[in-house]
């Protein structure tokens, strides 16, 4: 479990999580509504090299970003407006998950299991604080191991 005081604490993380990432990988970002969901994934992509503040992709649902932008095709993904998994398809993302990240925020939209291999991150408030909790699998565990 990682503590996440506040969401200069949250950017930190997702900085340190822009070490560890490369193309294919999908990072889960669940949570109710102001966890911190955002604030890792602008994290990431400020030290992935984004000048700026990345932009919510609530409307958008998918929100690209591409070399010399950011090191690194990123997709930052916002399910929250999808009604059923069955929309999944029309976003055209498992063909760019082959080449790109994935920052998912809301994946349990998707339904059960859409990500298996993801590094599936979980935020619970409590209190003024949040608690990160992280399910790491194969693909992941020696990265993840570094921290």
């Amino acid at each position: 479990m990682i503590e996440l005081a506040d969401p200069a604490a949250s950017s930190a993380f997702g900085a340190w999580l822009a070490t560890l990432v490369r193309p294919g990988d999908v990072i889960t970002l669940e949570g109710p509504l102001g966890a911190g969901k955002t604030s890792i994934a602008r994290g990431l992509l400020a030290a992935l090299g984004l000048a700026g503040e990345a932009p919510s992709p609530s409307f958008a649902i998918v929100q690209p970003y591409d070399p010399p932008e950011v090191r690194l095709p990123v997709l930052h993904i916002d399910l929250y407006r999808i009604d059923s998994p069955d929309e999944m398809a029309e976003l055209g993302l498992d063909e760019a998950a082959q080449d790109s990240l994935l920052i998912v925020e809301w994946p349990e939209r998707a339904g059960p299991g859409y990500w298996p291999d993801a590094l599936s991150l979980t935020i619970n408030v409590d209190g003024s604080g949040r608690r990160l909790t992280a399910q790491v699998p194969e693909g992941w565990r020696a990265r993840w191991a570094q921290r």
